[in-house]
């Protein structure tokens, strides 16, 4: 039943050329910022910074360094819900939402790559 949904699912996503390339982009962008995550963060002793505030005591909060591969984790999660969100939009509400739902995680997974560069580079900047 589950394997029948989803055949029918990557069906239905296959009818629809310009979202199957956006998710295809999608995916390949999470993929790229996983690899870029997996890259970049070193394994050390020192806690690093993983957030920022301005409303905070501190402003700059830190905790170990594998706390930063979550954000590649993120990545691939908003990637992966947001195509199948984007699927079922398009079979229930049509192509124009359908469309907005996947630029949306397209966006959101940019976003996600410009704040986990800065966290990554903040030693360099202090």
């Amino acid at each position: 039943m589950f394997v029948a949904t989803l055949k029918e699912s990557f069906k239905t996503l296959f009818t629809n050329r310009y979202l199957t390339v956006l998710s295809i982009v999608m995916a390949l962008l999470a993929l790229l910022f996983l690899t870029f995550i997996l890259i970049s963060v070193q394994p050390s002793e020192l806690q690093v910074v993983t957030h920022y505030t301005a409303f905070g005591v501190t402003q700059l909060y830190r905790d170990q360094w594998w706390y930063l591969l979550s954000f590649g984790v993120f990545g691939l999660l908003v990637a992966f819900f947001h195509i199948a969100l984007a699927i079922k939009v398009y079979k229930v509400k049509g192509h124009p939402l359908a469309i907005g739902v996947a630029w949306l995680g397209v966006g959101t997974i940019l976003f996600a790559w410009i704040m986990s560069f800065f966290l990554i580079n903040i030693r360099n900047m202090l």
